[in-house]
């Protein structure tokens, strides 16, 4: 499964990016998808999940409410849609794919190349 991640961009405080993971191969619909972030000076860490089916999702507590993950398995992508976005959410974006839901990510075995979301005050 190869994944490219997209969407990133510079929004002021307050406002909203929808960041994408695009995944190539068959079997991806087979796949749990993770986003996960890195702040420069910061551990990767882990933002939120869906399982293959899409009936499963899970969220770090600091974006609960405002971050929205989907995926559309006939597109193979997985959406994160960011709205009320703090400066503190400012990071380059990643998704990662595995068999089955975690939230390590060391754990997932598949990776994008990352995209930078930048929030201004």
């Amino acid at each position: 499964v190869q994944l490219q991640a997209s969407g990133g961009g510079l929004v002021q405080a307050g406002g909203s990016l929808r960041l994408s993971c695009a995944a190539s191969g068959r079997t991806f619909s087979s796949y749990a998808v993770g986003w996960f972030r890195e702040a420069p000076g910061k551990e990767r860490e882990f933002v939120a999940l869906i399982s293959w089916s899409g009936d499963s999702t899970y969220y770090t507590d600091s974006v609960k409410g405002r971050f929205t993950i989907s995926r559309d398995n006939a597109k193979n992508t997985v959406y994160l849609q960011m709205n009320s976005l703090k400066p503190e959410d400012m990071a380059v974006y990643y998704c990662a794919a595995r068999k089955v839901v975690g939230t390590s990510f060391y754990e997932y075995d598949y990776w994008g190349q990352g995209t930078l979301v930048t929030v201004s005050s």
